[in-house]
């Protein structure tokens, strides 16, 4: 039950605050209400209708939220402000800083029971986990805002879905990501909840673990309907801040109403520019179906332009992916030692604990570079560490290609027997192209 529902609870608040301002039950209840109704309701025995309690709010010098709940009346407010702030120092890339503005802002709504400002503050919280590499973290985060977000309509909560999902991927563990991704989509779907941001910001994220599961089929058409679905806006950044600054001059003015509406836009706005990160991966992909085509130049672009806009957001692990792409393109230019350089990079940059998928692209193709300048050495040294990161992460191509890739430079270097064993083992990962494990297609959204 809440402080508003209950009675006694705003009988005792209404009698602390009359005393507290030196008036009597007539004071107070004059001229709509008689002493004995204030008294009656002071002492929990009557429920008051809002007519009486705004009247006695006014009566009071509080706003009517604050008599009903307890709360201040700029609290909610000022915590939304608050969270725009967090929004906006996320967007530009401070994930540590803003990590610290949402976990203050976290104990705040707890104490007071705001459960709206406690699911921002989680899925903020989440997204920062991501971007910084704390990937158990932020899947807890993730997690705890479904929770909280558990009666609130399915669009609502798949950003933390989305979120939880993507936690998964990055530490290897792709089905179960596809997972929640497609079954996800399916109930927007099938269920007429169409949803556009809610549909792109699923699109946008399978698109990863699809390629890596060899669905480059499914990766294409998630890229096309993110794209598709994509808001179009001028400057979000400039205009969210605006509207930032209009909200202190409401809640200056005591126009808090108001103040809310430009919040909720600003706060919109930087979701926005979430998204645009988010669209970074349908770069990706639009570079990596240019790059099997053989439009080498424009996959470069495209792959360029998803490095930068993933770089400025400081998001480690999705600019590795994008790298390691980037210098395949870079590589087959004929520009080989950059690539090796950037490679260098991604691989100085992680972990096998964090972005095991990436480190075991890294390897692979400076194996590959390594192989074309005969360093048959370095090569194998790469694969075999490649191939390492791979076996638990289930990333059944890519490791059925290198052991392929293994066999063959252990055979041309006679060892035969062990390159029959790479074979082998590349023949037990073996998975058909374009597929994955888990039956259909999701339904399509009515693009």
């Amino acid at each position: 039950m809440s402080d508003r529902d209950d009675p006694v609870t705003i009988g005792h608040r209404v009698q602390q605050l009359r005393v507290a301002r030196g008036l009597t039950q007539k004071q107070l209840a004059e001229p709509a209400y008689t002493p004995a109704y204030v008294s009656t309701l002071e002492s929990g025995r009557v429920r008051p209708s809002d007519d009486a309690l705004r009247h006695l709010a006014e009566r009071l010098g509080v706003a009517f939220e604050e008599l009903t709940t307890g709360r201040p009346a700029h609290l909610v407010t000022g915590l939304r402000l608050r969270l725009t702030e967090a929004q906006r120092t996320h967007a530009t890339g401070e994930a540590e800083e803003a990590a610290q503005q949402y976990t203050a802002l976290l104990a705040e709504a707890e104490a007071h029971d705001l459960v709206e400002v406690q699911a921002t503050a989680l899925l903020g919280l989440g997204e920062c986990g991501l971007d910084t590499g704390e990937l158990t973290a932020a899947r807890r985060y993730f997690e705890r805002a479904e929770r909280a977000l558990a009666e609130a309509p399915l669009p609502a909560r798949v950003p933390a879905l989305r979120g939880r999902a993507v936690s998964h991927y990055l530490a290897g563990e792709l089905r179960y990501a596809v997972y929640l991704l497609e079954s996800t989509l399916d109930e927007l779907n099938r269920g007429g909840l169409h949803d556009p941001d809610a549909l792109l910001l699923l699109y946008a994220g399978v698109i990863g673990p699809y390629m890596d599961m060899g669905a480059h089929a499914r990766a294409a058409q998630a890229a096309e309907f993110a794209l598709a679905l994509a808001p179009q806006s001028g400057d979000p950044a400039l205009v969210a801040r605006m509207h930032r600054s209009v909200a202190r001059t409401l809640i200056a003015e005591g126009r808090v109403a108001e103040a809310d509406a430009s919040l909720a836009k600003a706060a919109e706005l930087y979701r926005q520019l979430q998204i645009r990160t988010e669209l970074a991966n349908c770069h990706w992909m639009r570079g990596y179906v240019y790059a099997q085509n053989g439009e080498l130049e424009r996959a470069e672009s495209e792959l360029r332009k998803a490095l930068t806009m993933l770089t400025a957001r400081r998001a480690a692990l999705y600019s590795s992916q994008v790298a390691v792409e980037l210098a395949d393109v870079l590589h087959r230019l004929g520009r080989s030692e950059e690539a090796a350089g950037l490679l260098r990079q991604v691989l100085s940059d992680l972990s096998p604990e964090r972005g095991a998928l990436h480190s075991a692209a890294a390897h692979r193709l400076l194996g590959i570079i390594a192989e074309d300048a005969r360093d048959t050495e370095a090569a194998e040294e790469h694969y075999v560490r490649a191939l390492s990161l791979l076996e638990r992460a289930g990333a059944a191509g890519d490791l059925a290609d290198l052991c392929r890739m293994l066999g063959d430079l252990l055979r041309r270097t006679g060892r035969v027997e062990a390159a029959l064993d790479a074979y082998r083992t590349g023949l037990g990962h073996r998975t058909a192209p374009g597929t994955t494990t888990l039956g259909p297609a999701p339904a399509q959204p009515p693009v």
